[in-house]
């Protein structure tokens, strides 16, 4: 009795072992994480923003996205998923705007901007 048994498991250890040789499917989450990883291939570019003053207000392509302290840190940035060039301009009350194009890339790049005051920081113009 004791050898049917010894055969028995022998032979389930054969078939696990052919089973294991054999080719298995790719599971689903395998496939699309595949997926997604070919659809990134596409240019995707992240803008990181360093403004003074920091409270100014950052406008993509014309529309208002926040000010330049949403988009400050690693975790925070300006994300650009179309391709072409974007417009980017960082403005605020009582100093000159700045406007710059970007195209994104697959970096992420840092933006430092640093906004001039329209008058002069001595205080009033002469007269």
């Amino acid at each position: 009795m004791a050898r049917v048994r010894n055969n028995a498991v022998l032979a389930v250890a054969v078939m696990l072992m052919g089973g294991c040789a054999a080719k298995q499917e790719q599971p689903a989450s395998v496939a699309r994480a595949e997926s997604l990883m070919a659809s990134s291939s596409a240019k995707r570019g992240d803008l990181v923003l360093r403004c003074e003053p920091s409270d100014a207000q950052v406008l993509l392509d014309g529309v208002e996205q926040g000010t330049c302290t949403d988009f400050a840190g690693v975790s925070r940035s300006l994300r650009l998923a179309d391709s072409g060039f974007h417009q980017v301009e960082v403005k605020k009350r009582g100093f000159y705007p700045y406007t710059t194009y970007y195209e994104p890339g697959k970096a992420r790049v840092t933006l430092k901007v640093k906004l001039r005051p329209l008058a002069p920081e001595g205080g009033s113009a002469s007269p």
